[in-house]
């Protein structure tokens, strides 16, 4: 079973809560747990978030639960440190965090709980440029063991020298969204945090890059492991085949892509020239369609060009499906209400 190798308590979480591993989780834990640097690439809802947690999770509780020097009845608890560091693009993590990382934690701590084997602390922190000084310096003080941040704020953190002395005992390192940053300046900016991170860490750190399905896949391995197709080209050596060696770090490849049926259409108000300037008549229809789209699915997003124009759709569509339905995003809302 895919789940065997994992402590009773997260096996027996996780076989409550979900049952079967998804194909990424069954394909990526083998690798991450023989400690291989890791490429999950699959699409929105394949599980690859807790196929990269949840092996970390394992070793977290492990490690709290082993017995105490001084009383072995007892478990030992973690030491004050951060041992796995989570990089996402996007600021906006709470929800996905919560769902992924701090709900199984929760409930994992009570299943420890009914077991009558009490699960010592497990803390997770978030830092990213909405945190406060005050949350910033509760971090500094009492470390957490899981850490979620931003390329930026990790940039910083590497800058300060209580930063890296923090980060030096980071032993896995989850980079999501590589398909996003990959090909730009800000994966390049992150890329060099991450071979900085790897070089001032104690001991070696798993690399676990998640992703949407990308062609060459094997490009992105290398931009996770730091190997430049030049240097892999000379290897004479694929970034799924390669063996661990100086230059070329092992990395496994798993490959759960396949391409979703899209329903892909351009509709536009009927009865009207397009012009520079919407008429009334123009937006009334456009508005009733787009009512019509939301009763007709569970879920409807409606990007537009300006942030005025946010406030505007949103007020309007409220007024057609109700105001509880409607929520408006973009970057000047508070740090809240994001």
């Amino acid at each position: 079973m895919p789940t065997s190798h994992f402590h009773p308590l997260v096996r027996t979480w996780f076989e409550r809560r979900f049952g079967e591993p998804t194909p990424a989780q069954a394909e990526g834990w083998p690798a991450i747990a023989s400690g291989r640097h890791t490429l999950i690439a699959a699409p929105t809802g394949s599980g690859k978030t807790l196929a990269a947690f949840l092996t970390s999770l394992d070793v977290l509780v492990r490690q709290a639960l082993e017995p105490s020097a001084e009383d072995p009845a007892q478990p030992r608890g973690l030491p004050d440190a951060i041992q796995v560091v989570y990089v996402s693009p996007l600021k906006a993590l709470a929800n996905d965090i919560k769902r992924n990382l701090l709900d199984p934690l929760a409930e994992i701590t009570a299943l420890a709980e009914e077991w009558g084997t009490p699960l010592p602390e497990i803390r997770v922190a978030v830092r990213t440029g909405d945190t406060s000084a005050k949350e910033r310096a509760a971090h500094a003080k009492h470390p957490p063991h899981v850490l979620i941040t931003t390329p930026e704020s990790l940039f910083i953190l590497l800058t300060s020298e209580r930063g890296r002395h923090a980060l030096a005992s980071v032993h896995t390192l989850i980079l999501d969204e590589l398909h996003a940053v990959a090909p730009n300046k800000r994966g390049s900016h992150l890329a060099l945090s991450v071979e900085r991170l790897c070089r001032l860490a104690d001991g070696p750190v798993t690399r676990i890059g998640l992703s949407a399905t990308q062609k060459p896949i094997e490009t992105v391995a290398r931009f996770l492991t730091g190997v430049s197709p030049s240097r892999a080209a000379g290897e004479g050596r694929a970034a799924g085949e390669g063996e661990a060696g100086e230059g070329y770090p092992d990395c496994a490849i798993v490959d759960i892509g396949h391409k979703r049926a899209m329903d892909l259409a351009v509709v536009l108000p009927e009865g009207f020239e397009l012009g520079p300037i919407a008429t009334h008549e123009q937006w009334a229809q456009t508005l009733d369609q787009l009512t019509a789209l939301v009763t007709e699915h569970h879920t409807t997003l409606v990007f537009v060009n300006t942030r005025r124009l946010v406030e505007r759709v949103a007020h309007l569509l409220s007024e057609r499906i109700g105001e509880e339905n409607v929520a408006a995003h973009h970057g000047s809302l508070s740090m809240e209400v994001r």
